[in-house]
């Protein structure tokens, strides 16, 4: 009896690789199976993009452009067979800044790339859409504003993330994108960071900050400068918020102090790492009971 060619189904298409339609099925019952076990079925990194720099840039100083594992975790202070130092490498390459095999770690030209101060914001931009959830969130809210984080993270849910994973995924995507420079109009946007010209230097980057700050009047106190002491490391997006304080003795409607108290909660959310123990914290305004 001959054999009868099926025709693709709409939406349908052969893998580039030519892979034969056994492999496809093989592959689609694997994701059927990841989805029933609570497994994700899209890739995303557990560490944020900087953490992946970090790596990058540890092979620069130690090796140029390659150094083993061992004196690579030896650079950074940590043990080669440590699972948490094993998750930096892995989210480096996850971000195709390196690559590595048979003990030995490498910088990817990408990689080379972010290691450059000239060159460094414009690769971190292009590291962050290797993502396929980056990706796929930059696509679907393209020109739009992001949802808030209940939907955001039902969003990736539904683009592949578990359940359990789905708060942890929608953390370090926000780390990452302001990271990578795609906040720069603001949290609820992704908008990919703006060059002068294509050859310029990563120096030439526009990328107007989120929240504009001027020093405060006071600000030439023991530390300097106004930053917190640690050497004028505290976050812009801290510096911001505390800007937005109003003066002392002054009135501040309860309806401001909300909103404000709410902008706090969201940026340490989004710059902080909380426990995923399904707790959070809601501002409210309470009328006090009266007295009979």
């Amino acid at each position: 009896m001959p054999e009868v060619e099926v025709p693709l189904q709409d939406g349908q298409a052969e893998q580039e690789n030519g892979a034969p339609e056994q492999e496809q099925a093989e592959e689609q019952a694997e994701q059927t199976s990841d989805q029933e076990r609570g497994r994700s079925t899209i890739q995303f990194p557990y560490l944020a993009l900087d953490e992946a720099v970090m790596i990058a840039k540890g092979v620069h100083v130690v090796g140029g452009n390659s150094c083993q594992v061992d004196q690579l975790a030896a650079h950074l202070q940590q043990k080669s067979d440590a699972p948490k130092f094993r998750q930096k490498l892995g989210t480096s390459k996850m971000f195709g800044l390196i690559s590595y095999a048979s003990g030995t770690v490498a910088l990817t030209p990408l990689g080379s790339r972010v290691c450059d101060p000239h060159q460094e914001a414009a690769a971190k931009a292009e590291a962050f859409m290797l993502i396929p959830l980056y990706k796929q969130v930059y696509e679907q809210f393209k020109g739009g504003n992001l949802p808030p984080v209940s939907g955001l993270e039902n969003a990736m849910a539904n683009m592949g993330v578990a359940p359990k994973q789905k708060s942890n995924a929608r953390q370090v995507f926000q780390r990452s994108a302001m990271q990578a420079g795609y906040f720069a109009y603001g949290q609820n946007r992704l908008v990919p960071p703006s060059f002068k010209n294509a050859g310029a230097p990563a120096s030439a980057e526009i990328t107007p900050p989120a929240i504009t700050t001027k020093p405060p009047e006071n600000s030439a106190g023991k530390n300097g400068g106004g930053d917190d002491g640690d050497g004028g490391k505290r976050h812009k997006l801290i510096d911001g918020l505390i800007q937005k304080l109003p003066e002392a003795e002054t009135d501040w409607a309860l309806e401001a102090r909300k909103k404000w108290l709410q902008a706090a909660i969201n940026i340490f959310d989004l710059i902080y790492i909380a426990p995923d123990d399904g707790r959070s914290i809601k501002v409210e305004i309470q009328k006090e009971p009266e007295s009979k």
